[in-house]
């Protein structure tokens, strides 16, 4: 197997982030599900951005904030996602960019404009997501480029990309090219209401090879096997995949695997103040260590650091450099 010029290679839906902090009351008044995240077309993202007040605005998007976490860690890290070539697209790419990141997508002459997620963060930090697709949602298979996917040691994909078909193509296309080249292919199953839509065809990757490590929360592994009891669905996830990771909150997380299950504990925080993001960093640590070699247990402890990094601030890209982090935390980098 020839050399890997990136260690992850994520694909995703490009998404600009736009966060403001706000009350319940917002939520109500505009019938969101707390702590979900819902499409919506442009008049919908319209009425909730004129609403909103000041807000922090940001490059974001689930497999991005992953992959800048990774190069964040000292890693060779690719993207590939569609903007739009318009003002938000610009911002997106210079951004996704200058955090190290490899990104290549040709963007959009026409068609919808760059997508966006309007993310209203309550006070006890929990996120609540209005996700405009648009141009994300071009992405088709001819944006998939053979030799880079091929020349990744590890392929990231989000659960997302499987609400537009032609995304859908592009993330299994990435997959057989990936196996072609004996490369890893991961999933992050993203949101228990996306696997409230897909649980069958998400069941299918796993169980057919399509992936070989996924990751979920709680409330995903739930949704994934239809039960409230944690330790049942974590069963059945061992028996469907070869690796997943399965972050629990404050309680840390678990990796699974056939040789057995190992509990790994959470980083200590201050005071959370935006989950926005969490999932994703913790994938980046994961993705990072396993791109090292290092073991189950080590990895899970690098995803908690840079988890645990993400949630003491706004937005869901870290503020500090996750290498620096880890070696002052005795990790291996």
């Amino acid at each position: 197997m020839t050399a890997a010029k990136y260690d992850v290679l994520g694909i995703g839906n490009a998404i600009f982030d736009v966060l403001v902090q706000t009350d319940e009351g917002f939520l109500s008044r505009h019938g969101m599900t707390k702590g979900g995240m819902s499409l919506i077309d442009q008049n919908r993202a319209a009425a909730i951005y004129s609403d909103m007040g000041p807000a922090t605005k940001m490059s974001g998007g689930s497999a991005a904030n992953t992959i800048v976490g990774i190069a964040s860690l000292g890693a060779r890290a690719a993207y590939v996602g569609k903007v739009r070539d318009d003002e938000v697209g610009h911002l997106y790419t210079r951004d996704i960019r200058a955090a190290g990141v490899a990104f290549e997508t040709t963007a959009a002459a026409n068609g919808p404009a760059t997508g966006c997620s309007y993310i209203l963060v309550t006070p006890d930090g929990e996120r609540t997501m209005n996700t405009y697709l648009g141009a994300a949602q071009e992405l088709m298979p001819a944006d998939i480029d053979a030799e880079q996917i091929a020349a990744a040691a590890f392929v990231y994909l989000e659960g997302y990309l499987w609400d537009p078909k032609s995304a859908k193509e592009a993330f299994v296309k990435a997959a057989t090219i990936a196996h072609q080249a004996n490369r890893r292919v991961a999933l992050t199953l993203s949101d228990s209401f996306c696997v409230d839509r897909y649980r069958g065809e998400f069941l299918d990757l796993m169980r057919n090879g399509t992936v070989d490590l996924v990751f979920a929360n709680e409330a995903e592994l739930r949704s994934l096997y239809q039960t409230s009891d944690f330790e049942a669905a974590l069963k059945q996830l061992r028996n469907d995949i070869g690796l997943a990771a399965v972050t629990r909150s404050e309680k840390g997380c678990v990796v699974a695997s056939k040789e057995g299950v190992t509990a790994v504990p959470a980083f200590p925080v201050k005071k959370i103040v935006d989950t926005t993001g969490a999932g994703d960093l913790f994938a980046a640590g994961f993705l990072f260590g396993l791109s090292r070699g290092v073991g189950h247990e080590s990895a899970a402890r690098l995803g908690a650091l840079a988890a645990a990094e993400v949630i003491q601030h706004i937005g869901a890209r870290p503020q500090v450099s996750l290498k620096e982090l880890a070696q002052q935390s005795g990790l291996p980098v």
